[in-house]
C-alpha cells in the first residue's frame, strides 16, 4: 500500500488514526480545525476558483441549472428502460439506481431445448455477465458448456470419475468449478471458451462435494459436502484454511456472505447453520425444517436468506433476526438430491420440483405466480439471467431448457 501514498509518512499516519483516541493524535491532522472548517475552506476556495474563471459575472449564473442532478438521474433511468429487452405497457416505478433496472418479467414460454447429456443434470450456470454460454454438470461424469443462443455443445470438460454435483463460475466467466461424486474438485481455465483446459484438482473432501461457492473477492472456494464439513480452500496458496465442522449430516449447501465474514451452510441434519469465518464458531442456526436442507441462497442486499428443504416448502428469512417471512409451497421435494430454490430478483423465487415443473412464486406473498411445463423428469435447479431476460433449468430428463417471455 505504501507504494500508492501521496507522499512520505502518508500510510503510517492513516493506520495511525486507525487507534488513536483523536484525530489530532496523528502528525498528519495536528493542524486540522475540524469538519466544518475544513468544509468552509473547501466553498471557499471554489469561490475563489469560480471568481478567477468567470471574473465578475455573477458566480450564480454559470453554476449548474436548478435541478440538474434529478434531470440526469431521470435521464439514467429512462436510458435504462428504453434500451431494456422488454417493456411493459405501464410505466415502470424505478426507485433506485443503485442497482440497474429490470422490468418485472415472468418467463412463461420455452426457448431452447440443450440435449446432450447421458444422465440427469444437476446443476446449471450461465457463464460471464452476458451470459452467451451454459455450464452443465450431470450424472454422466461430464460438464458441458452450451452456446446459449443455438443450443449447441461448445465443448464436453472431461475427467471427472463421478457425477456432477454443482458448478460455479467467477465473475469474468475465465474460470469454472466444478464439484463432484469422486470427492474432488477441478479448477477449468475456461477463457477459450472451445478449449478449456484442467488447471488443478482439489482432493480434499473425505466423500462425495455436494456444494461449491466463491468468496466475494474471489480468492477462497468454500466447500460442503459429504463428510458433514465445510471446507475453506485459499485460492492463492493452494490449501484449506479453515474447516466448519459441526453439522451432523452431509452438508448440501454452503455460501459466504457479500461482506466475507459469515459463511452459511444447510444440511441434512435439518438446519441452517452460520458460522464466524474466522474462529470457525457456530453463530447462530435454524432449525425450523422437517426434512433435509437442500439449498440456500442470499438476496443481492444480504438482508434475506432463502432455505430449501424435504418437507415440500422454500422459506424466506430475515438474515438478522432469523425471523421467517414467507413460506413457498405446491412443488414436490421430498426424497430427491438435491432440490434447489434461487432469487430471480428483489420479486420473484424460482425452484425445482419432483413433479418436473419449473416454479416460479412472488416473494412477498408466497403465491404461485406461474409453473412452467415441458421437462419430462425431476426438475433440480433453475437460475435466472437478468441481463438475457433467460431462465434456465437442469432436470432428471437429460436436458435443458431455457425459457422467456413471449
Amino acid at each position: 500500500m505504501e507504494r500508492h501514498q501521496t507522499f512520505t509518512g502518508e500510510f503510517r499516519d492513516l493506520c495511525y488514526i486507525l487507534t488513536a483516541k483523536s484525530i489530532q493524535d496523528a502528525p498528519l491532522f495536528k493542524s486540522w480545525d475540524g469538519i466544518v472548517s475544513a468544509r468552509q475552506k473547501l466553498a471557499d476556495d471554489l469561490q475563489s476558483f469560480l471568481e478567477l474563471e468567470f471574473g465578475d459575472q455573477e458566480v450564480d449564473n454559470i453554476l449548474v441549472p436548478e435541478n440538474r442532478l434529478s434531470t440526469l438521474l431521470y435521464q439514467a433511468v429512462a436510458y435504462q428502460v428504453f434500451n431494456n429487452k422488454y417493456h411493459t405497457e405501464q410505466s415502470p416505478s424505478v426507485s433506485t439506481l443503485l442497482e440497474d433496472y429490470e422490468p418485472p418479467v415472468v418467463p412463461n414460454t420455452m426457448k431452447n431445448v440443450y440435449s446432450g447429456h447421458k444422465a440427469n443434470i444437476k446443476s446449471v450456470t450461465f457463464i460471464g455477465e452476458d451470459g452467451d454460454f451454459i455450464a452443465s454438470g450431470s450424472s454422466d461424469n461430464t460438464i458441458k458448456i452450451w452456446n446459449v443462443e443455438t443450443s449447441k455443445i461448445v465443448c464436453t470438460l472431461n475427467g471427472h470419475t463421478s457425477r456432477i454435483w454443482d458448478l460455479c463460475v467467477d465473475k469474468s466467466g475465465s474460470t469454472l468449478f466444478s464439484a463432484s461424486g469422486d470427492k474432488t474438485v477441478k479448477i477449468w481455465d475456461i477463457r477459450d471458451i472451445n478449449t478449456p483446459t484442467l488447471v488443478h484438482t482439489i482432493s480434499e473432501s473425505k466423500g462425495d462435494v455436494y456444494s461449491l461457492n466463491l468468496h466475494p473477492l474471489e480468492s477462497h472456494l468454500v466447500m460442503g459436502g459429504y463428510d458433514k464439513t465445510v471446507k475453506l480452500y485459499d485460492l492463492v496458496v493452494g490449501r484449506v484454511v479453515q474447516t466448519f465442522d459441526d453439522h451432523e449430516l452431509s452438508v448440501s449447501s454452503a455460501l459466504i456472505n457479500p461482506l466475507g465474514n459469515l459463511m452459511i451452510s444447510g444440511s441434512k441434519d435439518h438446519t441452517v447453520k452460520f458460522w464466524d469465518i474466522m474462529s470457525g464458531t457456530v453463530v447462530n442456526r435454524i432449525k425450523n425444517h422437517l426434512g433435509e436442507v437442500t439449498s440456500i441462497s442470499l438476496n443481492n442486499s444480504s438482508t434475506q436468506i432463502l432455505t430449501s428443504a424435504k418437507d415440500n416448502s422454500n422459506r424466506l428469512w430475515d438474515l438478522r433476526t432469523l425471523k421467517p417471512l414467507c413460506k413457498y409451497k405446491g412443488h414436490q421435494n421430498t426424497s430427491k438430491n438435491f432440490i434447489r430454490s434461487n432469487f430471480m430478483n428483489n420479486s420473484l423465487i424460482v425452484g425445482g420440483s419432483e413433479d418436473g415443473k419449473v416454479y416460479i412464486w412472488n416473494k412477498d406473498t408466497g403465491d404461485i405466480v406461474i409453473n412452467l411445463e415441458g421437462h419430462r423428469g425431476i426438475v433440480y435447479e433453475a437460475k435466472w439471467h437478468a441481463k438475457r431476460g433467460l431462465l434456465c433449468s437442469a432436470s432428471d430428463d437429460s436436458n435443458l431448457i431455457t425459457w422467456w417471455y413471449k
